[in-house]
């Protein structure tokens, strides 16, 4: 016996689809306007920091941080070139920082590559000892490598901090590589074994260009990581020949006194070049976050 459905009127369905409509386009105005706040919120520690930079340091004491300024000031960023010097400072940490992010991204691949796909006995627990060592805090182990440093004759040495730091950026790059080679397609190692690869060809060949993208994601972050680095750097790098960005920002705050603008001004220059290098990869970054998605 049929059943008999009521039917559904036209009209009544046209009526839903542009209230729907509006509610969609309501909602999206309200999260416009959300991220514009939030943008806003994180761009204005930037804004006042420019303020800063280019006000005289009367006006600083006479009308507060977050007045605009009257004229333009720059003898506080000439006072931060000409004090820290900073073209010594920006060659160290862009040498330190290039170094670690190349090595640490190396280092990263053939942990990984050993770890993910060599299959080694008790995989499980040397990913574990890898994140483990990703918690450890710099104020823990910065006594025994100083004295490790000082016993193989690297301290005051640019290249204690770049072995340092490769271990240090390499632990989480092969913590994060080594579960992304582990689903691994292992028909793509067979195939290249049968045609007689051996296991450098299949690292080279077939695992290096499927993972290219998330090696240039962890190579962007290890530099910027290595360049906002001060803990490690201010102890082991004493000379100011050896320093770093972020130690010649912290050697304008004196005692009892501190340059406003100065101070501002450093750290504007400082983070220009973090910014160009992040911009210049942009690109690259967002190609390597996505690729994993589309493979």
């Amino acid at each position: 016996m049929a059943t008999l459905t009521a039917p559904v009127s036209a009209p009544s369905v046209q009526q839903s689809r542009p209230d729907r409509r509006h509610r969609r386009g309501a909602v999206r105005w309200v999260v416009l306007a959300l991220a514009i706040l939030v943008a806003l919120a994180m761009l204005s520690p930037f804004v006042i920091m420019l303020l800063n930079a280019v006000k005289p340091p009367a006006e600083y004491s006479q009308n507060g941080p977050l007045s605009i300024p009257t004229h333009i000031y720059l003898d506080g960023l000439k006072n931060f070139w000409t004090r820290t010097d900073f073209t010594l400072k920006l060659w160290n940490s862009v040498f330190i920082s290039g170094v670690v992010a190349v090595a640490g991204t190396g280092l990263s691949l053939l942990n990984a590559y050993a770890i993910g796909i060599g299959r080694v006995k008790g995989r499980l627990w040397i990913v574990s000892l890898f994140l483990l060592a990703n918690m450890l805090p710099q104020e823990a182990i910065i006594y025994p490598l100083f004295d490790m440093a000082q016993k193989v004759g690297l301290s005051d040495s640019q290249w204690s901090v770049i072995i340092i730091f490769t271990v240090i950026q390499s632990a989480f790059g092969t913590y994060l590589l080594a579960s992304v080679l582990g689903t691994f397609p292992p028909a793509l190692l067979e195939a290249a074994a049968l045609d007689g690869a051996g296991r450098w060809r299949i690292l080279w060949r077939v695992v290096f260009p499927i993972v290219r993208p998330t090696l240039a994601v962890l190579m962007i972050f290890f530099f910027i990581w290595t360049w906002n680095e001060f803990f490690i750097p201010l102890v082991f790098l004493t000379s100011t020949d050896t320093q770093t960005v972020p130690i010649a920002l912290a050697s304008l705050q004196g005692d009892r006194l501190m340059d406003v603008p100065t101070t501002n001004a450093g750290a504007l220059v400082s983070l220009l070049p973090a910014l160009v290098f992040f911009l210049i990869f942009q690109r690259t970054l967002t190609r390597g976050v996505t690729a994993g998605s589309v493979k």
